[in-house]
């Protein structure tokens, strides 16, 4: 589609906070439920989501400084690190200890970046184009769309009230009914909508479909059906356990660098190891996916982001942004693939939107009225919002296939092995280290073009 606004473009202040709310409700969800997975692993305490989105917010500036303000790229908690996060846990360490595992693990997957930048800077990006060339990374980005499909769906039929196994009170059918409402009213604002209407299609999206939720959780509250009950307002109500005060407005986010330097004294270097074990894979893996994305952004704003601002300064920007997003948060970043999309969508490539987003994302970790909003939305209604999310980044890669000729044989055999493992989910796991299925079927594309040697147009 057209830009509205280009990478260099400044909207105004009123409409860039707006535009800034949106991006960062696309990317909050993600960026905050990794935090909770990994705390799964925690013996003892947990990690904030709080500190993980103001480490997002720091990565994310981070990446923009790097980048010279040339890549319109939001950084967000990475779910590639999953495992090597509960690796930094294993064994039973103390939070101290896990919590500086987690730094170090970001260090070390940082320093991956920084190298291959190293790499990238004197050898030039000609070499990864013929390694990746369009056949390999169209159907790669259509993968990375379409294996968020199940999340999608599966937040579309689930509410927020839970009861005692954890197990959603809303009947599915309801909870599908305000997703697609909000998928409607989505799709009506951003194809319909005038100006700044088309500009927001997401927060109006969010909105409407909070509302519809509202009504139903309250005409079942008030008829007692726990079938209706789709919103869950505890995080509010945890606002005010003791009482209305300054609690109830800042948050103080619980950093991770903070914990850690209570773990110095336990360090190992057998720990060292097995964390650098846990995470330096992974990050050669990411790598490949940061390729995609930044392909993926390139096609959509028409410009070339590998060179210029050059995946030389994307790498350094992605890998010490990683470094600074763990330092606060505990989490490595990643570029999202929900900022993009919402960038497509929305018309939108701005880069002061996605510095505001960055520097709201700093602020509201501490405004806790918000988090706990955000907390509050139910999964169906951001299902909704996913399906064109996720939908968008599919559909990128898609066009991306038109530029490959599939009657040659050597293409159709590259694409169909990249969707087909991509598709079916084809993960592979080292011991602690876990190859998605995104990366497997890159992988495995980037080998069949190669034995094929395909004249894909690059």
């Amino acid at each position: 589609m057209k830009l509205i606004y280009g990478i260099k473009d400044k909207p105004k202040f009123g409409q860039l906070i707006v535009f800034a709310i949106q991006q960062l409700l696309a990317i909050m969800a993600a960026t905050l439920v990794v935090p909770v997975i990994t705390s799964g692993s925690i013996s003892e305490g947990s990690m904030d989501p709080a500190a993980a989105l103001f480490g997002a917010g720091i990565g994310t500036l981070v990446y923009v400084l790097f980048t010279k303000a040339n890549s319109p790229v939001f950084l967000g908690s990475s779910f590639a690190f999953l495992g090597s996060m509960a690796a930094a846990f294993a064994g039973g360490v103390s939070i101290q200890l896990g919590f500086l595992g987690l730094i170090i693990g970001a260090i070390f997957a940082g320093l991956v970046y920084v190298l291959i930048s190293v790499l990238v800077k004197f050898a030039g990006v000609g070499w990864l184009n013929k390694l990746m060339p369009t056949v390999v990374i169209g159907p790669t980005v259509a993968i990375i769309g379409l294996s968020l499909a199940g999340n999608a769906i599966g937040d579309l039929q689930t509410g927020g009230v839970k009861d005692s196994v954890g197990s959603s009170l809303a009947h599915p059918l309801i909870c599908v009914l305000v997703g697609i409402v909000t998928l409607i009213i989505t799709t009506i604002a951003s194809t319909f909508g005038k100006k700044m209407v088309k500009l927001i299609p997401f927060i109006i999206g969010i909105l409407g479909g909070y509302v519809l939720a509202t009504i139903f959780t309250i005409i079942g509250n008030v008829a007692g059906i726990d079938a209706l009950k789709v919103i869950s307002f505890q995080s509010f109500a945890n606002l005010v356990d003791g009482g209305f005060g300054l609690q109830t407005i800042i948050h103080l986010p619980e950093f991770t660098f903070l914990t850690a330097l209570g773990g110095f004294s336990e360090i190992t270097g057998s720990y060292i190891g097995a964390v650098a074990i846990a995470y330096i894979p992974v990050a050669f893996v990411v790598f490949a996916e940061h390729v995609a994305d930044h392909k993926n952004i390139s096609s959509i704003i028409e410009k070339d982001l590998l060179e210029d601002p050059g995946l030389s300064r994307t790498l350094l920007g992605d890998g010490v942004g990683s470094m600074a997003g763990a330092f606060f948060g505990g989490c490595p970043n990643t570029t999202y693939g929900e900022s993009i999309a919402c960038v497509a969508i929305t018309g939108n490539a701005s880069v002061a939107t996605i510095i505001a987003t960055a520097v709201l994302a700093i602020i509201v970790s501490f405004f806790a009225p918000f988090v706990a909003f955000v907390n509050s939305i139910p999964s169906c209604v951001m299902g909704g919002v996913c399906i064109a999310l996720y939908g968008f980044i599919a559909v990128s890669g898609l066009k991306m296939v038109q530029k490959v000729d599939l009657e040659e044989n050597r293409n159709l055999f590259v694409v169909s092995t990249i969707l087909i493992c991509g598709i079916g989910g084809l993960s592979l796991n080292f011991g602690a280290v876990t190859i998605t299925s995104v990366a497997t079927a890159l992988i495995l594309g980037i080998i069949v073009n190669q034995i094929l040697g395909s004249k894909a147009k690059k």
